[in-house]
């Protein structure tokens, strides 16, 4: 199956998903899976998610977590960004459905707690800078968010 997708750009990718109604990160490697073959493979090959990554599945309703080796968050969004469902700790051999869904963002289990997203949140998606890692090391950004940068979790 080749190397673990961790050190793959296709799951450390370059955008950032802040929890807008939260004033936080939600993760800030996260890949786009937009054509057929990555909406297929998504994370099959991952055998450990790094905090902070992910991977947004578009256009998407149901996911499933078949011969996955991973727990993974799920967090299903509209066509604006708006939370619609989340299924927390999804294990292997399990499936999630959202029919008012347009998308998916698969995160590593725990994150979506750790970042209080509930149903109903806005989430805004923005290209990964290099801004994104100093910004969040800064002391003022740690607390919330400053210059419309959200602290990172």
């Amino acid at each position: 199956m080749g190397p673990p997708r961790t050190d793959d750009q296709s799951v450390n990718g370059p955008y950032v998903f802040h929890n807008v109604t939260r004033g936080v990160a939600l993760a800030t490697r996260v890949a786009i899976a937009g054509d057929s073959e990555t909406r297929r493979r998504g994370l099959l090959d991952a055998d450990h998610l790094e905090s902070g990554s992910g991977l947004w599945i578009v256009p998407c309703e149901a996911i499933h977590t078949f011969g996955m080796k991973v727990r993974l968050d799920i967090v299903f969004l509209d066509k604006l960004l708006r939370v619609k469902k989340i299924s927390h700790d999804l294990g292997p051999r399990r499936m999630s459905v959202c029919l008012r869904a347009h998308s998916v963002l698969e995160l590593p289990a725990g994150a979506v707690a750790r970042s209080g997203t509930q149903i109903g949140d806005q989430l805004q998606r923005n290209p990964k800078s290099a801004d994104d890692a100093t910004d969040a090391a800064r002391p003022e950004n740690s607390a919330g968010c400053s210059g419309g940068q959200c602290r990172s979790l």
